[in-house]
Formats: C-alpha cells, sequence, structure tokens
C-alpha cells in the first residue's frame, strides 16, 4: 500500500491534513503543518491534532505489520507532551516496539522542525482476525 492510500483509508487524517511520507512495516514516517484551525489559545497547535497525526503514523505502522487477513483497532494511546508548536511543520516517526499474534505496539516521536521533540505517543493496537 502506498503512502497515500494509506492516508486515504482514513478520512479524519485526510481532513485534518496528516500527510504520510514513507511507509514499511519498520519504519513510518509522515508530518502536519501549522495551521491557524488547528490551534488552541496563543497560535499552539492542539494537542488533538498532534495526537491525531500521532496515532494516523502508528495505525498504519501497526497494518502494515499486520498477518494476512487481520485487521486492527486501537486499543491504548498513552502521550506525553515536550514542548508547543507555534509554526512550521510537525515531522512523525512510528516504529514498532512489539509485532505480536494479539497486539501490536507502536511508538511514535514528533518533532518540530528544528528537531525538537514535541510529543512521544505509544499506542497498542489489537489484532484483529476475521
Amino acid at each position: 500500500m502506498t503512502p497515500d492510500q494509506l492516508v486515504d483509508a482514513m478520512p479524519f487524517a485526510r481532513a485534518l491534513g496528516v500527510r504520510i511520507d514513507t511507509a514499511g512495516p519498520g519504519e513510518v514516517t509522515g508530518r502536519l503543518d501549522w495551521a491557524p484551525d488547528r490551534c488552541t489559545a496563543g497560535g499552539v497547535l492542539h494537542g488533538g491534532a498532534l495526537m491525531a497525526l500521532a496515532d494516523t503514523l502508528g495505525a498504519a505502522c501497526a497494518f502494515l505489520n499486520l498477518p494476512d487477513g487481520a485487521s486492527t483497532t486501537t486499543l491504548e494511546s498513552k502521550t506525553n507532551f515536550f514542548r508547543g508548536v507555534k509554526a512550521g511543520c510537525v515531522h512523525g516517526t512510528s516504529r514498532p516496539l512489539h509485532a505480536g499474534r494479539t497486539s501490536i505496539v507502536v511508538q511514535t516521536d514528533l518533532h518540530d522542525d528544528t528537531g525538537r521533540r514535541v510529543a512521544q505517543v505509544t499506542q497498542t493496537q489489537a489484532v484483529l482476525r476475521g
């Protein structure tokens, strides 16, 4: 599946403006631009927008680690925020920490344009077998 096809499979991510740049089982990268309509008070990119970026990249990473015929859904997501973003682009990298029979755990690191860590998200995805 191409990066564009992965985003197209998640209409909310497409509407939010999430872009996936690279996608493979070992790593998914993507980004989200700062925009005034994605902000909270003071022109800071909303935490929910950051979480949506991380969830999108993490879900794509989990999907690419599924066995044939399986699907996935998020069971748990934990976010640590480190700094606000008032301009530019947030870049994300998702990597699997565990790809097991019943669950996949993914860590997503978010950085600003200068490489400073903005947030770190760890999510657990269920492996759903049809």
